[in-house]
């Protein structure tokens, strides 16, 4: 019954910014770690970024960071991703992610995949150079 609806993609200059939404439905997200992921033709999809709903920590790939920031609104049930310096390399669909947070933290928790059940459509993001 978990439901996740991205949006916010498209095309955008290399150096541009973009702002992806992730919308949350069919549950009470309180006790869930929210993560955004990116596959590119060829390519294994990949973490990009995460939060716990009811935490205060941030998790980013190192490729990202300093570049892009997560965040959310807990009364919308919405997720962001504010993306800045947008370069080629992030062009990739980009995926948001949902699962039950771990009572112990470390990186495998929230940046594998796998660990993740709830997935959304994905949304495309083109970076032109």
């Amino acid at each position: 019954q978990v439901q996740l609806v991205e949006s916010g993609g498209g095309l955008v200059q290399a150096g541009g910014s973009l702002r992806l939404c992730c919308a949350a439905s069919g549950r009470t997200f309180s006790s869930f770690t929210m993560g955004w992921f990116r596959q590119a033709p060829g390519k294994d999809r990949e973490f990009v970024a995460a939060l716990k709903w009811s935490g205060a920590g941030t998790y980013y790939a190192d490729s990202v960071k300093g570049r892009f920031t997560i965040s959310r609104d807990n009364a919308e049930n919405t997720v962001y991703l504010q993306m800045n310096s947008l370069k080629p390399e992030d062009t990739a669909v980009y995926y948001c992610a949902a699962k039950l947070s771990s009572s112990i933290l470390y990186t495998a928790t929230y940046s594998s995949p796998e660990r993740y059940p709830y997935w959304g459509q994905g949304t495309q993001v083109t970076v032109a150079s």
